[in-house]
C-alpha cells in the first residue's frame, strides 16, 4: 500500500516521489531554488540523514544525483508517496 505524507516524516533511506508541494508556505525566494534544485512534483527524493540536536534540523536529502541540506519546515510543505 502506497502512503502519502510529507517529506520531513519519511524514515531515513526510504525512497518516495514528490506528488505535491504547497508552495504558499514558502517564501518566494526559497521556492525558486528549490524548484532549481529540482525539488518538485515528480521528482524521486531520499532522506539520508538527519540532524541531531533538537528539532533535528537541517534533512540531508537526496534528489537526482545530488544531496541537499533542506529545512524541516521546507520538507514539510512537500506531500510525498512512499515508494
Amino acid at each position: 500500500m502506497v502512503s502519502s505524507v510529507t517529506l520531513d516524516t519519511i524514515d531515513r533511506g526510504k525512497r518516495a516521489q514528490i506528488t505535491s508541494v504547497d508552495w504558499s508556505l514558502l517564501a518566494p525566494e526559497e521556492a525558486k531554488r528549490l524548484q532549481a534544485l529540482g525539488f518538485d512534483e515528480g521528482a524521486e527524493v531520499a532522506v539520508a540523514h538527519r540532524g541531531v540536536f533538537g528539532t533535528r534540523d537541517p534533512l540531508a536529502v537526496e534528489v537526482g544525483r545530488m544531496t541537499i541540506a533542506l529545512r524541516r519546515v521546507h520538507a514539510a510543505a512537500m506531500q510525498v508517496e512512499e515508494l
